[in-house]
This record gives C-alpha cells, sequence and structure tokens, in this order.
C-alpha cells in the first residue's frame, strides 16, 4: 500500500511524534523509511556577521542536522524498519518545496510529518511548512498532530 513513507524531521517533538506514527506504519505495512532535514536560511542578524562567523554559523547547522538525522535513524533501525536520510537546503525556497522534491525523486508513496496545528494569526505570522506538503503534494500525507494541537 505505502512501500516509502518519506517523513521530514527537524529536531522538534512534533516531527518525533510524526516519526513514531511513521515508524509503527511502516512496520506494519514492512515498507522503508526515508528521513528528511532541511537546513532553512540563516538567520538575517543586525550587524552582519562576517563570513567566518556566518560559515560557523553554518557548520553548526548541518552539524545539528546530522545529528538529529543519526538520532531518528538510530530509532527506526531498533524498530527493525527499512532508513535512509537526506540532509538538503533550503536557501532561497521554502523548506516544505524540498521536502516534495525529495519526495518526488525518491519516489514516496506517503508523506508523514508533524505538525503544531497552529490556527488563525499565528499560523499566518509563522507560516506552516506541513500545510504547504499537504496542499502541494502529489502523493498522500498523513499529518500527526502535536498533543497540545490534540486538545484544541
Amino acid at each position: 500500500m505505502y512501500p516509502r513513507i518519506l517523513v521530514p524531521i527537524d529536531g522538534s517533538a512534533t516531527a518525533s511524534r510524526g516519526l513514531a506514527e511513521a515508524i509503527a506504519l511502516a512496520g506494519a505495512l514492512t515498507a522503508s523509511i526515508r528521513l528528511v532535514h532541511v537546513v532553512t536560511e540563516l538567520p538575517t542578524l543586525s550587524p552582519p556577521l562576517s563570513p567566518a562567523a556566518l560559515q560557523t554559523l553554518r557548520d553548526q547547522l548541518y552539524s545539528n542536522g546530522e545529528s538529529i538525522l543519526h538520532d531518528a535513524m538510530t530509532a527506526v533501525r531498533a524498530a527493525g524498519v527499512a532508513v535512509d536520510s537526506r540532509l538538503v537546503e533550503a536557501l532561497g525556497a521554502e523548506a516544505g518545496e524540498r521536502i516534495l522534491e525529495q519526495a518526488a525523486e525518491w519516489p514516496a508513496s506517503l508523506i508523514v510529518c508533524g505538525t503544531h496545528g497552529r490556527r488563525g494569526v499565528r499560523r499566518i505570522l509563522m507560516g506552516s511548512d506541513a500545510e504547504y506538503i499537504l496542499r502541494h503534494s502529489r502523493v498522500p500525507v498523513l499529518m500527526v498532530r502535536a498533543p497540545e494541537a490534540s486538545a484544541r
């Protein structure tokens, strides 16, 4: 039914909840998982950072992403599910765009992602990669809400 499940992760509790759901689903379906972590644009700081400081910040973002992927891969493997991962950049693009590119390239049969379930002004101000994925995906998307969103 869904032999290839793509799971975007960012190290948040919400993403971890989505990952747990994907692991359970993959185990039941004998599916494989691809984990995707997106390194987003560097923050604009004032005063601007030196090129060396910017490179250090960029290196830290990549190192953090690799750590998030490593921890998630360990959890997936411990469940006996086949897994691989990708660390991708979203410089100049939305994270959701990069996730959908990965889903098309692999190709994924399902995307499982956590969502904060923001509404109203908070959603407008903060945006939602999960909403972008849901609106633009060509494959089914399973949204897993944060515990605090489920109580609303």
